[in-house]
């Protein structure tokens, strides 16, 4: 038996120093918490076990939430990308994205010197076994060599380390990812402590050595030449001239018969994976046969970094033995003669069911407990960020004895994340998609600063010299605004031509500016062109502009809905109300009420299983003396 001992105190506890757990540690720490952080394996902070990139479709907009609010995912991604692009730039403001590939290594090594520069964090290698509680109260966490942490709160962000278990074909063992020691005991300990756990399952694809592709088969998907950045703080002048492309490929009917062949080989066909896989990323061998009367599907290949010539295989994710992989990859094109420098695998791990948590991150069952990332059923390295982030202010506000800090669904795609999976559960790795947001015309891209900097900023996370910058912002914006309204366009011959060239109508008469600038196409460069006067010499601040003016109809649509979930949202339901005193409603409705708790009429009306008739009795009973408002 190991014995125990008692090591230092710290004010807040992080497990895992993966996406969640550093965004968790960093904001705890700068909010002035003496905070450890604690991992299985210095070597895997901030590690991209999976594909090497950040962003993408409503991922893109949960980073630049994560750096509005005063985290550091943004200005990481900025610091060692290798390629930048924005996606959907056809469609509308509410879809498009920003997506960078990385250099691992040095998105991994940057986040590490940062954490280690940190004043008031302490980051040190450890394998968590138990929590310390007391009387419901959770009080610190003891490692696997007796070493008893103490500390106000802690936060459990374990990733898919919690018993984990690679499928490699007919070969299975315990472990964590990219072959780390797994998390054994922790998971007992939850499970002890009355916690629900479920298996999901997540896989990668294979890495193959770039100098045997046959690029010329290929696609080539290039950077952006325009500056993109996530974090608001960098600068278009430290923008990459010189980016690594990614290639597009494709997968074909050999690639698919090889898969069909050998299904009864696949862990996730033959039995031997019990854990639920992702629905939003697939395995190949799902792909092939879900997707049956597909000839193809895209695969991506993606550098790793710019000092390995090691290959990421994407949309290609397999737990086939590896043999069989080496076939797959040779049948498709570009990749008949690659060499595989590691195997892909499927890993099967813990995860806790979100509805024992509320918004806040804290567990129901154990008091200032928190927990974070995947171990919450989520998938994706931004998803697991955003939540870190979360935990960590409300970890260090709870050890400050303060309130806790929450986003609504119309104030962040963080805020659709955590309530969906504290009100609606997930039986899947979740994976957020902008299909998933009420109000994603207001939740976009390029607004998250307006959005969010002030609580970042009231909460510590934001410097005074980053909040005088952004309040200069908005003065500027205001002002372009007021020009354009104050600017009349004339009927012109030049007006007339230009109108002509971009498919528009002719005008009949002068209109002010901020009105012509709703004409499709129109753009405020076009307008100071036209006019010879400048709007403003800020290209974000003509963005925030435009998109305002062309869409503000449908914000405003989007501004009502929003009024009313408002007015739910401060109807509170009691903590104490008694569910089976309340009758009427219907047994699926009362039971999902019992084991979800919600705490406004607006959550309860998210619950999935509910309809009217139980929302108004319940809205009734809470009217006719349970009625609390909500104080935020």
């Amino acid at each position: 038996m190991i014995k125990t001992f008692d090591s230092d105190e710290y004010d807040v506890i992080v497990v895992g120093a993966g996406h969640a757990g550093c965004e968790a540690a960093l904001a705890s720490a700068h909010m002035g918490l003496t905070t450890l952080l604690l991992t299985i394996s210095l070597d895997m902070v901030a590690f991209m076990p999976c594909n090497p990139s950040v962003g993408g479709p409503a991922k893109g907009t949960v980073v630049r939430e994560i750096d509005a609010l005063g985290g550091q995912m943004g200005k990481n991604i900025d610091a060692t990308y290798i390629q930048m692009r924005m996606l959907n730039t056809g469609k509308g403001p509410a879809v498009r994205a920003l997506r960078a590939q990385a250099d691992k290594w040095q998105y991994h090594e940057h986040m590490k010197d940062v954490i280690e520069n940190t004043p008031h964090l302490t980051l040190r290698q450890g394998l968590v076994d138990q929590l310390i509680t007391e009387d419901g109260v959770c009080k610190g966490v003891q490692t696997n060599t007796g070493a008893r942490y103490h500390s106000k709160s802690v936060v459990l962000t374990t990733g898919t380390s919690a018993r984990g278990r690679i499928y490699i074909g007919e070969l299975s063992y315990s472990s964590g990812p990219d072959n780390t020691i797994p998390a054994i005991k922790l998971s007992e300990n939850l499970q002890k402590l009355g916690f629900k756990l479920r298996r999901f399952k997540t896989g990668t694809p294979p890495r193959v050595n770039g100098h045997t592709i046959d690029y010329s088969k290929t696609q080539e998907e290039p950077g952006d030449k325009t500056p993109r950045h996530f974090s608001f703080e960098s600068k278009d002048s430290d923008y990459l001239k010189y980016q690594i492309s990614c290639w597009m490929t494709y997968t074909n009917p050999v690639t698919h018969k090889i898969i069909r062949n050998n299904l009864k080989r696949s862990p996730m066909f033959s039995g031997q994976i019990k854990g639920v896989g992702p629905r939003y990323c697939p395995s190949i061998e799902t792909k092939v046969v879900r997707f049956a009367d597909k000839p193809r599907h895209q695969l991506f290949l993606e550098p790793e970094g710019k000092t390995t010539h090691e290959i990421y295989v994407g949309d290609f994710s397999t737990s086939m033995p590896e043999e069989i992989q080496l076939k797959m990859l040779h049948s498709v094109a570009g990749l008949e003669h690659a060499e595989m420098m590691r195997p892909g695998y499927a890993i099967e791990y813990d995860v806790i069911d979100p509805w024992q948590l509320r918004h806040t991150l804290e567990t129901k069952k154990i008091k200032n407990l928190f927990t974070a990332g995947q171990m919450n059923g989520t998938s994706g390295y931004e998803e697991a960020a955003g939540q870190g982030l979360i935990a960590g202010i409300n970890a260090a506000l709870r050890a400050k004895g303060k309130p806790g800090f929450t986003l609504g669904r119309d104030e962040a795609y963080i805020g659709v994340l955590i309530d969906d999976l504290v009100t609606k559960g997930t039986n899947e790795p979740y994976r957020l998609l902008t299909s998933r947001a009420e109000y994603r015309l207001i939740l976009r891209h390029d607004n998250a600063d307006l959005r969010l900097t002030d609580y970042g900023y009231k909460l510590g996370l934001i410097s005074d010299e980053r909040y005088a910058k952004f309040e200069e912002k908005k003065k500027h914006i205001a002002e372009a605004k007021t020009k354009l309204a104050s600017i009349t366009i004339h009927p012109t011959d030049e007006v007339q031509k230009y109108l002509k060239t971009i498919g528009g109508g002719k005008m009949k008469a002068g209109t002010k500016a901020d009105v012509f600038l709703r004409r499709p196409k129109v753009r405020i460069d076009d307008i100071e062109r036209l006019t010879g006067m400048q709007i403003s010499d800020d290209r974000y601040v003509k963005e925030q502009v435009e998109i305002n003016i062309k869409y503000a109809g449908y914000i405003k649509k989007e501004q009502v809905q929003i009024n009313r979930l408002h007015r739910q949202e401060a109807k509170k339901i009691p903590a104490d109300i008694d569910y089976e005193a309340i009758d009427g409603l219907a047994t699926e409705a009362r039971q999902k009420f019992e084991k979800i708790r919600p705490e406004t009429l607006a959550q309860a009306e998210r619950i999935s299983g509910v309809n009217p008739a139980d929302l108004a009795i319940l809205s009734v009973y809470v009217q006719n003396g349970h009625y609390a408002k909500v104080t935020k």
